[in-house]
């Protein structure tokens, strides 16, 4: 539209003047079309002037048949296919072609949605960057659900949106209110809905579970129709205008307080749309009392996942590892998540509890496991030793009985024996506990004076100490010699030969 003073010139101009259309255009500075639509209206009758002829003429009709089928076919597609058959433009001259004959969708009317009281609620997801927690960066969510009636908001931020967190921002909002829905209306999340094929749903078994619980009914809206939920989006828009922006906190609890804060506050002194006589807090206390009561027992909102154990006593969640008891390794347990903590079982035994992390690549170590893995190893480096001498020295059994009945320590008594038997070998050893045995002097000092006495008298030289490897296949291996008395029959039959 243009200022009635403006049309007045441009026929003045025209009919007073005799300027051409085009003239009256480039001095009053509007497009030639406005020009021509005055002069239109007021009856003249104004030359029909022909359209330029293009290269895309003669393809015109194929290109209005294509787009009548396929209304929604892109342009590029169109492009090439009449570029098989001869067209020679080019591709952005060819899109204005293509916008000038494509089909317009017709307008589409609403209706504008009326609920009752404590009939329905709208729930959703909102995103808000990315926050520094523990040194790691996390998604920063809000979940909000509002009452259609009253349009009261409640909004809570958190740090993932998993099924745990999704349905445990639901229990937060339900103890807000003071009840329920009777209908929840959601967009097709994966948490809601697991397929849909047109009208036909298959909904999520959790959240089905969860809402038969609280005794509500879920209703996906239909794909690609915000307006269904418009009340939410609305609210979506008003914290991203009215409470987010240059906020600061301290942690999440902090932000949260600030949320419920702004939530009773400015958002609840808003004007009730359904009744402007009311402020959304005043209609709040009118719909409260039509909400279903919560149940007495809570659903158990965790995120449960099966998680495999390595060599390590760790499991693996979101990122993190969390010990387990050193007797768990090499099976499948189970991980229950809450916002706050990890717990994790075995079966139905709940074998450790971990302080959720939110950080990245930390390892969350229960005390009490680790210290426990230490005394099982050593416990079990001592009784792999205690078992290779009794194969290789049988008589050390003995000695290391009375070495305990005489308050000894076993712990430095098997090291010096194992020493003992890697030096000198598994007979000498044997030879030389039973010695101190028969003599009655059952300690490290006869045990070793004997074995030096032996070697003396063979003439062998002091023991070398040979370093082994740390595999065990090796360090716990025990070779017992035998006897050469069979080899005595071939030196006979030589000296028989000989005769």
């Amino acid at each position: 539209m243009i200022p009635d003073e403006l049309a007045a010139k441009i026929l003045r101009l025209h009919f007073v003047e005799k300027w051409p259309p085009g003239t009256i255009a480039v001095q009053v500075g509007v497009h030639h079309d406005t020009v021509s639509r005055v002069l239109t209206q007021a009856g003249v009758n104004l030359p029909r002037v022909h359209p330029r002829k293009s290269l895309a003429d003669p393809y015109i009709p194929f290109i209005i048949e294509t787009l009548d089928k396929y209304p929604g076919l892109h342009a590029s597609r169109l492009y090439d296919m009449v570029r098989e058959r001869g067209y020679t433009g080019r591709p952005d001259h060819f899109r204005s072609i293509v916008a000038r004959y494509r089909p317009r969708k017709p307008a589409e009317a609403y209706l504008r949605l009326r609920t009752l009281p404590g009939e329905q609620a709208q729930v959703d997801w909102a995103f808000f960057g990315q926050v520094l927690v523990e040194g790691a960066l996390r998604m920063l969510v809000a979940f909000l659900m509002v009452l259609s009636w009253s349009r009261k908001i409640f909004l809570r931020f958190g740090l993932d949106m998993r099924m745990g967190a999704f349905l445990a921002h639901h229990e937060a909002a339900y103890a807000y209110f003071g009840g329920v829905a009777r209908v929840h209306l959601y967009d097709n999340l994966k948490s809601v809905v697991a397929e849909r094929v047109g009208d036909a749903i298959r909904f999520n078994e959790t959240l089905l579970a969860f809402a038969a619980h609280h005794r509500y009914e879920p209703r996906p809206v239909a794909p690609y129709r915000g307006n269904e939920k418009a009340r939410v989006e609305r609210a979506v828009r008003y914290v991203r205008d009215s409470f987010f922006p240059g906020r600061t906190w301290k942690n999440l609890d902090d932000l949260n307080a600030q949320a419920r804060a702004w939530c009773d506050g400015p958002a609840g002194e808003r004007r009730c749309p359904e009744d402007e006589t009311l402020t959304v807090s005043q209609a709040f206390e009118q719909e409260r009392h039509l909400l279903l009561p919560p149940p007495d027992d809570l659903f158990p909102v965790e995120d449960q996942q099966a998680v495999r154990v390595g060599k390590t006593p760790y499991v693996r969640f979101d990122l993190n590892d969390y010990t387990v008891p050193h007797d768990h390794v090499r099976r499948t347990l189970t991980v229950r998540a809450t916002q706050e903590k990890v717990r994790i079982f075995d079966g139905t035994e709940q074998i450790a509890t971990h302080v959720r992390s939110w950080g990245r690549r930390k390892q969350i170590e229960d005390p009490s496991h680790i210290a426990a893995l230490v005394e099982w190893k050593r416990e079990a480096h001592e009784g792999r030793a205690i078992d290779r001498l009794y194969q290789a020295a049988p008589a050390s059994r003995k000695l290391l009985v009375v070495v305990s009945e005489r308050g000894g320590n076993l712990g430095s008594t098997v090291n010096a024996l194992s020493k003992m038997l890697d030096a000198h070998g598994a007979l000498a050893l044997q030879d030389a506990v039973l010695e101190a045995l028969e003599r009655d002097v059952p300690h490290l000092h006869a045990v070793r004076q004997a074995l030096e006495r032996r070697r003396q008298e063979q003439g062998q030289p002091p023991p070398v100490a040979v370093p082994l490897p740390d595999d065990p296949r090796v360090r716990n291996l025990v070779v017992k010699p035998h006897s050469l008395e069979t080899y005595d029959c071939l030196t006979s039959k030589d000296d028989d030969d000989h005769e």
